[in-house]
């Protein structure tokens, strides 16, 4: 018997974790998404850069005191899609020539963009067909 057209046939899966806005939260965003990757037995590369490099731009560019910066990772049928939410609205990214951070998630992954929201949030995401 087959699945009906709107009913999903892949697992879903997903992890998610809230992390202090400091070098010390994004490195350790790095690890957690290592680790969570291989216990999928999802390649590491490209995605853990681009956890690293999103990571530290919310520790950097999205850090608010007192508020942290949430990963999620999520693997729908063949697609990884990484996330990282920080609470600096005001300041969506950008592709600038003097940052390498955007210029490497760019370069990495097959799809990535900003959504705000829910006020004062917004999401950068990047998604990679695995």
């Amino acid at each position: 018997m087959s699945a009906p057209e709107n009913e999903l046939t892949h697992p879903i899966r997903n992890f998610s974790v809230l992390l202090s806005p400091t070098p010390r939260g994004a490195r350790l965003a790095r690890l957690l998404a290592r680790e969570q990757l291989r216990s999928w037995g999802t390649a590491l590369d490209p995605a853990e850069h681009i956890v690293a490099e999103l990571a530290n731009n919310a520790a950097t560019h999205g850090r608010v005191a007192g508020r942290d910066f949430r990963l999620t990772l999520y693997v729908v049928a063949d697609t990884l899609r990484i996330e990282v939410t920080d609470t600096r609205a005001d300041r969506l990214p950008c592709l600038v020539p003097s940052g390498r951070g955007l210029l490497l998630v760019d370069a990495l992954a097959d799809r990535w963009d900003a959504a705000p929201g829910p006020y004062p949030r917004k999401t950068v995401w990047a998604e990679l067909d695995v």
